[in-house]
């Protein structure tokens, strides 16, 4: 029987059909729409589920019932919240009922399938039950639940003349890694504690357990330390600057400091305990020994250079030079000396600190993209080196890490940095997050090294979604058909070591909230997947459906997103008689493209693509657009001719 329902199962899942009773505009005698049959649009993708005849329906009066009420209180709050404020509702809860709506149930006996975060959902026409082994496991399966009602569960205000009615089906589900995160980096730009808080209550919906923090870089430190005032006071604001980060005028004496922002202890405490209560660990990052000028700025004594002294914190201007690659040459002098014992002075005084703000068993210390250029010239890297033995700059920086571990070990916390740190040799205890591409991960992990992945090839949020003119311009792009073919697992790696993933999210080009959310939505969704669900359910037809779906989901909550599967890649080439062509890619099936060269702006009725276009001799615009049948769904693109020119070039 168990082999039956197992082979069902995987059958169901394959092939992508899911029936779920939804809601369209057709009413039925009492007002309220009809269901009708639509896929279900689980995010990330379940182990297992296995859809069954019949619907529920919620009741006007709806009651949860959790035994242990206590453990249980952020599901029930949450599940209370979205079922109120959409439905206008009445929710109770009770410890015991003789029909419970809803009954969450903590398992008296561990059930080996599910672990600690692992969850069963049965819905059925009269009651859903969702049990677990932790309490983790019941807030996960509620996000669940959630995605099977429609999606005007999200609304933020009552939504009428609806039946909210959600499919039968059992789901078995538990996550493939423990640790399934997205980097935050709120020092480039200052994001406060509710957005923060925003962030953590948006990838919650989608199971991500971990908020990697970047805390401090170049252009902002944002955390109070104790005895160190000059970190916040000087080290977290700088000019305001908008347009092209990187590009930005240096400023003037006169331009007042006055952008930015930190988080005091007491922020952190509350922001750790708002992630606690929703089973969001914090990893704090101190990016160090490169990435450090806002704490030089702060304190020039940190620096091997002597003309730190006149630093100040990076308001977005050119600092490096990356004309050779990585590691860059550094124009200023951004990094903590090695060889000066007041860094690792600084540095117990910094960590004491946050490993008692973070109750989370790593601390990130970064090692990342650290210039050597003005160590190599420095006399007292120099004398380092002789005391030493160290006969290469790189081994300069092992020995620094070697030493920025020993102090985060000495506080009862375990050292992780970006992959940089292998290079010079690195102590057997450092865990290694792999940024630069899975390559380092893999050797980190046949070297016994706990690895995080996060690489660049599928993982790194801050780059260009769509073609270079529909998005603030970075140096890479990665579209959501190439952030779904994530697997943090590769088969060469010793999967023992490979203890999570997680997608990373720099800021420098992103100055507000939406744009971040713009950024994360929905690429998140397939780097969910990937850390979730089995790599066998991983199908990109199916996932396309149920984001789309989920796109409806995301406006009714007011949670920017980027539609940019719409939009086709742009390809530009010449053929060997000079001809520039155009080819257009769509990401995804079913889009019709229509498109002009008489600068007007096309729509279904224009020529539609269906091959590569050349130009017409004196055109000088090209616009586009996409279709799904009769309904626009792309953006109007418009490429000046002298651009795709250059392109071609």
């Amino acid at each position: 029987m168990r082999k039956l329902f197992l082979i069902v199962s995987f059958c169901i899942s394959t092939i992508g059909v899911y029936a779920q009773s939804i809601i369209n505009e057709t009413e039925s005698g009492d007002g309220e729409a009809v269901a009708m049959q639509t896929p279900i649009a689980i995010i990330p993708q379940p182990v297992s589920l296995m859809k069954k005849s019949g619907t529920f329906t919620l009741p006007e009066n709806i009651v949860i019932q959790a035994q242990k009420s206590g453990d249980l209180k952020q599901s029930i709050a949450f599940l209370s919240d979205r079922i109120t404020t959409a439905t206008g509702k009445f929710v109770s809860t009770a410890n015991s009922a003789a029909h419970p709506t809803i009954k969450l149930i903590l398992n008296t006996q561990d059930d080996t399938q599910l672990g600690n975060e692992g969850y069963k959902l049965n819905v059925n026409p009269t009651q859903i039950v969702i049990t677990a082994n932790k309490p983790a496991g019941i807030f996960w399966g509620v996000q669940s639940l959630v995605q099977l009602f429609p999606a005007e569960i999200e609304s933020k205000e009552v939504v009428k003349n609806i039946k909210w009615q959600a499919p039968c089906v059992d789901v078995i589900d538990y996550p493939k890694l423990g640790w399934r995160g997205l980097m935050f980096d709120v020092a480039r730009h200052f994001f406060t504690k509710d957005e923060v808080k925003r962030f953590v209550d948006d990838m919650v919906r989608y199971k991500f357990n971990l908020l990697h923090l970047h805390l401090t870089d170049d252009e902002g430190w944002r955390i109070e330390i104790k005895g160190l005032p000059k970190l916040t006071e000087v080290g977290a604001w700088s000019v305001k600057k908008v347009g092209t980060f990187g590009d930005f005028t240096p400023p003037t004496a006169d331009e007042p400091r006055s952008y930015g922002g930190f988080y005091t202890q007491e922020d952190i405490k509350e922001i750790v305990q708002y992630a606690q209560e929703r089973f969001v660990n914090i990893l704090p990052e101190i990016d160090v020994p490169g990435h450090s000028l806002a704490a030089i700025a702060s304190y020039p004594e940190l620096s091997c250079t002597a003309d730190a002294v006149n630093y100040k914190v990076r308001s977005g201007e050119k600092i490096m030079d990356w004309s050779r690659g990585a590691p860059p040459l550094a124009l200023v002098d951004n990094t903590l000396c090695p060889a000066n014992e007041k860094v690792y002075v600084f540095l117990d005084t910094v960590i004491t600190q946050v490993a008692k703000l973070f109750p989370f068993e790593y601390i990130h210390m970064g090692g990342d993209e650290a210039p050597h250029n003005f160590w190599e010239k420095n006399d007292q890297v120099k004398q380092l080196m002789q005391r030493e033995g160290l006969k290469t700059i790189p081994q300069v920086q092992a020995y620094f890490e070697k030493r920025v571990e020993q102090i985060v070990v000495s506080k009862g916390k375990k050292f992780m940095g970006w992959d940089e740190i292998l290079e010079g040799g690195v102590s057997p205890t450092a865990s290694v997050m792999s940024w630069r591409g899975l390559k380092y991960g893999i050797e980190a992990s046949k070297n016994k090294h706990n690895v995080v992945m996060s690489p660049t090839d599928f993982a790194y949020l801050d780059y260009m979604q769509a073609d270079v003119i529909t998005e603030p311009k970075v140096y890479a792009s990665l579209r959501l058909n190439k952030t779904y073919q994530f697997n943090p697992i590769p088969a060469s790696a010793d999967p023992k070591y490979i203890i999570g993933a997680q997608a990373n999210l720099w800021t420098e080009q992103i100055f507000n909230f939406r744009q971040v959310q713009y950024m994360i939505w929905p690429r998140a969704f397939a780097i969910s997947e990937s850390v979730w669900s089995p790599i066998e359910k991983k199908n990109w037809t199916n996932f396309v459906d149920r984001t789309e779906q989920h796109f409806e989901r995301l406006d009714l909550a007011e949670t920017k997103y980027s539609a940019a599967i719409y939009d086709p890649s742009i390809t530009v080439r010449r053929t060997p008689d000079k001809q520039l062509m155009i080819e257009l890619t769509p990401e995804i099936d079913g889009l019709d493209i229509y498109y002009s060269f008489d600068n007007s702006t096309p729509d279904r009725f224009y020529p539609k693509y269906t091959a590569a276009i050349t130009p017409p001799k004196d055109a000088s615009m090209l616009r586009i657009i996409s279709y799904k049948g009769k309904q626009v769904v792309g953006r109007l693109i418009s490429l000046p001719i002298t651009d795709l020119q250059k392109r071609a070039r």
